[in-house]
């Protein structure tokens, strides 16, 4: 092509002596409107037509290739593409320019592929997040693997070009630097072997509410990445921490109790024991009025009259035989209130028990489970019933212990 842009200069004496340069510089523009064709062909219709297509789809997995610049990126391999075809021929006379194109032309196809491929990962990643199994199975890892690899071949494939060489010159080069290469990329490989054990083993996974006081994590997992897991605590900060910590330390997943369905309460009412006492008729007969022990009472009265009965206790002292008390008779009324509130769940543990009696009284526990995980909804089930907890003691004539304050002291002052 040059040889006839030159022969065609050269009809004009006063370009006699420019005719070869006039000629490239025509083939090179020539090459380049080609190019520019190619592309605006390429991208404003082929590309505008797939992304009207997209735009009317009822999927919306499709519009994220669009947004992730998958088919925008390919479009720009029709230019690569056509200056690699069309450069020996319009610069046919000039063998080192031809080749200086061609070498440019795949070294920007080189480029174009690796930014595509890229762009397919990334527009694949999200696609995948849309399913459940995301969740429990992140491919955030694995997908940044995979870019380091295209990455490390698209440089090689450059370099190649460049030098002239073949690529397997150069990963025999790489070969002989594999120890130095290990102790670049340590943190990478240390995070991509965690990121398969954590998924493998189902340990985490995004959306987890997870705790680790070594790091002051208490929140939430937003992203679990080849070298990084980021969790948002309940305060709204940000922790970043490293993935092979999550397997060389410990942490607490609350993902069983989301699961399960249920949130455990586990808290104790101090009872101040020189309140204790047994009941006596009058109490009894106020106790029986109270529906949630009414049917107790009656039960528990025949049982222990039948008892004492055959064992011939006096029944003029009450430490004789076996006698109600106000605090079992508070802890069954505690239990059939917790039976009947809506809140609690009926499937799981449901415990009021006695510990150790300790210096501030004695500890009665509850140990239950909502019926929802909800956090706020948690805090105020849990307010609700201890609420009721506290101010129902009285009624058994017991008195909740708590450490003497500035009015007790005043008191005993006056």
């Amino acid at each position: 092509m040059i040889s006839s842009f030159t022969t065609f200069f050269e009809k004009f004496p006063f370009l006699n002596s420019a005719a070869p340069y006039l000629a490239l510089a025509l083939a090179i523009i020539c090459l380049a409107v080609f190019a520019v064709l190619t592309n605006i062909i390429t991208k404003y219709m082929i590309v505008s037509a797939i992304r009207k297509i997209i735009a009317k789809s009822s999927s919306s997995r499709d519009d994220i290739l669009a947004r992730r610049k998958v088919f925008s990126r390919l479009s720009h391999l029709a230019p690569a593409l056509a200056i690699y075809a069309l450069g020996p021929y319009f610069l046919d006379d000039i063998p080192v320019i031809a080749n200086g194109v061609t070498t440019f032309s795949l070294i920007y196809l080189t480029v174009i592929c690796v930014l595509f491929i890229d762009g397919l990962m990334n527009a694949g990643e999200e696609i995948y997040r849309t399913y459940k199994i995301s969740r429990t199975f992140p491919i955030k890892s694995f997908v940044q693997v995979a870019k380091l690899t295209l990455y490390f071949l698209g440089f090689v494939a450059v370099l190649s070009l460049i030098m002239g060489e073949s690529p397997l010159t150069f990963f025999a080069g790489f070969g002989a630097l594999t120890a130095v290469l290990m102790l670049v990329f340590k943190d990478p490989i240390l995070g991509f072997i965690a990121g398969i054990q954590l998924s493998a083993n189902k340990m985490v996974a995004v959306g987890d509410w997870i705790e680790m006081p070594r790091y002051g994590v208490d929140g939430d997992v937003i992203e679990i990445a080849l070298t990084t897991v980021k969790i948002r605590n309940f305060d709204k900060t940000i922790t970043t921490i490293p993935t092979q910590s999550m397997i060389n330390d410990s942490f607490k997943n609350w993902r069983g109790m989301q699961e399960t369905g249920g949130r455990r309460i586990k808290r104790s009412v101090f009872i101040d024991v020189s309140s204790i006492k047994f009941c006596d008729a009058s109490m009894l007969e106020r106790f029986s009025k109270i529906h949630f022990i009414a049917d107790y009472i009656a039960k528990k009265d025949k049982e222990l009259a039948a008892f004492n009965t055959e064992a011939g206790a006096d029944a003029t002292t009450l430490v004789n035989g076996r006698r109600m008390t106000n605090v079992g008779t508070f802890r069954a009324y505690t239990e059939a209130y917790l039976r009947a509130h809506p809140k609690i769940s009926k499937d799981l543990t449901l415990l009021v028990r006695q510990l150790q009696p300790t210096e501030h009284g004695l500890p009665i526990e509850v140990y239950v489970f909502t019926n929802v995980t909800d956090w706020l909804e948690y805090e105020a089930i849990m307010a609700d019933i201890f609420d009721h907890i506290f101010a129902s003691a009285r009624e058994f004539e017991l008195s909740i212990y708590q450490n003497p304050t500035g009015s007790d002291f005043g008191k005993l002052a006056r």
